[in-house]
């Protein structure tokens, strides 16, 4: 009697939020988180075959008691440096950005400084970005799967904020090789 082979059956993402990052090889599956007005950036190393995630609330420090790692520049460091301990090279580093939508009209548009801040950040550093998804008016989950650099955005809709996101419609994601 033969068996048909068995798939593997992916885990479930490991899931980040404001002020946080993740960092693996594939061997844990994918990281996700969702956005509103923050950004995550992914970076990976295609040689090292691993990579990792962050989410930050805001461009730069205000003093708030926050998290340092709810801030782009912190953040940024905090995850290329975790990358670099686990053996990756930064020379070799690798970006896909999504976020930095204008979550509530009428009010500072921080997605949008958001956005700007991590593709300035990506310049000076000389890392390449390979795939973006940033600005708008909806929310989105974005999943990565470190080993392979590969991300995947689905959009959530028109949300107030970001609490309280509706149900996704279907046939609205969107994979970045």
């Amino acid at each position: 009697m033969t068996h048909a082979p068995r798939h593997a059956v992916e885990e479930r993402p490991r899931h980040i939020t404001q002020g946080e990052y993740a960092v693996g090889d594939g061997a844990h599956g994918s990281i996700s988180t969702i956005l509103g007005s923050c950004v995550a950036t992914c970076l990976y190393d295609p040689a090292g075959r691993f990579g990792g995630m962050n989410h930050f609330l805001l461009p730069e420090g205000t003093g708030s008691g926050a998290p340092a790692a709810s801030f782009g520049i912190n953040a940024m460091e905090l995850l290329i440096n975790a990358l670099i301990k686990a053996g990756a090279q930064r020379s070799r580093l690798q970006a896909k950005v999504f976020g930095g939508a204008r979550m509530i009209a009428g009010l500072s548009d921080v997605g949008a400084r958001n956005a700007e801040f991590v593709m300035d950040f990506l310049r000076r550093e000389g890392i390449a970005c390979t795939g973006q998804s940033l600005g708008g008016t909806q929310a989105r989950r974005v999943q990565f799967w470190p080993a392979e650099g590969r991300a995947r955005q689905k959009l959530l809709g028109e949300a107030m904020v970001i609490e309280t996101v509706p149900a996704a419609k279907p046939g609205n994601e969107v994979e970045l090789f």
